[in-house]
């Protein structure tokens, strides 16, 4: 069992930046592959940012390639994502997904999850 504690997160104008923080817990063995997800209203949860303990690539999704950036801290199970040129369209609930490999994390059917953040970006 992997427990996810998630903070960062809130209201912000467009063009702002917030910083989420997400840390791991419990049998981390499973927590290979950790990011982001997000669920804005009226669509289906997808990944937003994730990277594979150890470094490597780290995947984006397109629609914030160059405006979000993802990193973590191995020492500390703990995933950061800065969001920076924050968008409206970027409202919704950000949830800290973790998984063995990134094939599980992005199906996103096998993850362990945190509660959700509320992130809002007003025009």
């Amino acid at each position: 069992q992997v427990r996810l504690r998630e903070s960062g997160g809130g209201s912000v104008q467009a063009g702002g930046s917030l910083r989420l923080s997400c840390e791991a817990n419990g049998d981390t063995y499973n927590s290979g592959y950790m990011g982001w997800f997000r669920q804005i209203q009226g669509k289906e949860r997808s990944g937003v940012a994730g990277v594979i303990r150890g470094g490597g690539p780290v995947f984006y999704a397109d629609s914030v390639k160059g405006r979000f950036a993802l990193s973590r801290d191995n020492t500390k199970d703990t995933v950061y994502l800065q969001m920076s040129s924050l968008k409206p369209e970027d409202s919704g609930i950000y949830y800290c997904a973790t998984a063995f490999n990134f094939e599980d994390w992005i199906r996103g059917d096998n993850n362990y999850w945190g509660q959700g953040t509320q992130v809002t970006v007003s025009s």
